[in-house]
């Protein structure tokens, strides 16, 4: 019994060892991406405290994004002499600017939704507010070419707001997106100036595969257009025309000229015992 027991013992911890050696070995080809995944929501967090918490001070702050960041840059950049860790300066510099953007699109929510009592409440309670100001903060990055790091950042904010903007779109200002949740915009998206779109919106790829990395596949939507919930815009060369409105629950793989209203229509049966209506 003895015998058989150490034997078991033997066996279990020889296993135990080789599951542990698989492991690590599999581990290695996903590196420190757990580590970069939680400094970069850290990362990310300080951010937005600096640029819009009145409590916050900004020089103590700033000594801990310039810490944050040259953090993270040496988790992701993989050259030995990589200078991405030394863009922090350059990064800081175009702060202001960013800041000054994301004010006008809190102003421009604050003036176009009759919910929006105060600007305070835009910068605290929107979640399409934070999610446009982490897609600026993040495609800021995107020019220091520094990798993983901003796509992670837009990520936090999509799981926080339910809404996915890749960082290499390109958005105008002002922007507003209203209630947020379930907005989709690609990576090549191009959004122009004074656009308003509502929850549910995807700008999307009307095809899907690798061969078009490098290929603009989402939409353009030109200056002052609306997109109401749930619209679905499709496709590298669809261009919604500046003052466009495009209503609820559109299908768009075609082009809009300039001053469209494209709406859908479908008819809803209400039956009440034995009489049908149709609307």
């Amino acid at each position: 019994m003895y015998y058989f027991f150490n034997e078991f013992y033997f066996c279990s911890k020889k296993l135990r060892a080789t599951i542990i050696k698989n492991i690590e070995n599999q581990k290695v080809k996903a590196s420190f991406l757990y580590l970069i995944k939680k400094k970069t929501e850290s990362f990310t967090e300080t951010l937005f405290a600096t640029l819009f918490d009145k409590s916050v001070d900004v020089n103590e702050y700033m000594n801990i994004l310039e810490l944050e960041f040259k953090s993270l840059a040496d988790l992701v950049c993989k050259k030995e002499f990589d200078p991405c860790r030394n863009r922090w300066t350059e990064y800081m510099d175009k702060l202001p600017k960013v800041l000054e953007d994301l004010n006008k699109d809190a102003k421009f929510i604050l003036e176009n939704d009759p919910a929006a009592a105060t600007l305070e409440e835009v910068y605290l309670a929107y979640p399409g507010f934070y999610a446009i100001a982490i897609y600026r903060l993040s495609h800021l990055l995107t020019e220091f070419e520094l990798p993983l790091v901003p796509r992670l950042m837009t990520e936090s904010a999509h799981s926080k707001t339910g809404t996915d903007i890749n960082p290499k779109a390109k958005i105008g200002v002002p922007f507003f997106i209203d209630h947020a949740t379930g907005v989709v915009i690609g990576e090549t998206t191009v959004i122009k100036n004074n656009v308003k779109i509502y929850q549910g919106v995807t700008l999307g790829a009307l095809l899907v595969d690798k061969s078009m990395q490098h290929i603009k596949r989402h939409p353009t939507i030109k200056d002052n257009v609306t997109i109401y919930a749930n619209a679905t815009i499709l496709g590298g060369d669809t261009e919604i025309g500046e003052n466009s409105v495009i209503g609820g629950n559109v299908w768009l793989t075609k082009s809009v000229p300039k001053n469209s209203i494209v709406s859908y229509q479908s008819s809803v049966k209400i039956q009440e015992k034995n009489k049908t209506y149709v609307r």
